[in-house]
């Protein structure tokens, strides 16, 4: 069966929606992932749900090319994060077909947060999706994936765990807590390289997570032994921003191009 490859919004983000639906088509992948909510000032969410419009523009442009929307993102799990003011965010999701709404966590206290993700899976799967997923990473209170399998278990059965390549490198994560995590909780990846070259500031993590990756094999992650240890053919989503300068759809020809060379490199040889 040939692995699903889906675009991250953030690989693009300056893209709206219908505009990234597009230019992912144009590339070859199979889906797009949608940043729904704002992550940083600088950074453009594209909230669909406060706009019915661009929301039927989406709709119609995953229609057109066949494209799935596998994940709408994300929801920052804080002290104050109004759950119940998510529903028409989770509405949008279900409206285009999502399965998972992503989580970030911002909640020091481990009880507290996987009873919220837990709530928010829920939540979610009520409206038709199949759950939620937590995203660990370095600079938060959930550093790594042993801390984020904790919480995800503590929520429940609908709460899963969203791996990305970068995170689980610079986290010091290992290859045998990711091989252990049961297939269940890892619906789908994110895959990217960068260089490899620890110790890392706070500043160096968030610089490289949100404008410097690169794409499969060009940087030191050992992507294909991380692999080998997920689950066979897990979904891959590409979250690879990268600064401006070459054209978009050489961009994301070159991602989709490098993913399937090293996606080549793992398969079996008879």
């Amino acid at each position: 069966m040939r692995r699903r490859i889906t675009l991250a919004h953030l690989t693009a983000i300056d893209l709206p929606p219908p505009a990234l639906v597009a230019a992912a088509a144009r590339a070859g992948f199979d889906g797009v992932g949608l940043r729904l909510l704002r992550v940083t000032p600088d950074s453009p969410g594209y909230p669909l749900m406060d706009d019915p419009r661009l929301l039927s523009e989406t709709r119609a442009a995953l229609g057109d090319t066949g494209l799935a929307c596998p994940d709408i993102e994300f929801v920052k799990l804080a002290p104050e994060t109004d759950l119940a003011a998510l529903g028409p965010l989770l509405d949008a999701g279900a409206a285009l077909g999502a399965r998972h709404v992503i989580a970030a966590p911002y909640d020091p206290d481990p009880s507290r947060l996987a009873d919220r993700l837990g709530r928010l899976a829920e939540e979610a799967a009520a409206r038709g999706l199949a759950g939620a997923v937590l995203e660990f990473f370095p600079w938060t209170p959930v550093a790594d994936l042993a801390a984020c399998r904790r919480v995800a278990e503590a929520a429940g059965p609908r709460a899963g765990i969203l791996v990305d390549a970068l995170h689980f490198d610079r986290s010091g994560s290992s290859l045998a807590e990711l091989a252990a995590v049961p297939p269940d909780r890892l619906p789908f990846v994110h895959l990217c390289d960068a260089p490899v070259c620890p110790p890392y500031t706070t500043d160096e993590l968030l610089h490289t997570a949100r404008a410097h990756r690169l794409p499969p094999g060009a940087g030191g992650i050992d992507l294909g032994a991380l692999l080998a240890a997920l689950p066979p053919e897990v979904p891959l989503a590409l979250e690879v921003p990268a600064p401006p300068g070459q054209p978009l759809d050489a961009r994301l020809a070159g991602l989709m191009a490098a993913t399937r060379r090293l996606l080549a490199r793992q398969a079996p040889r008879d």
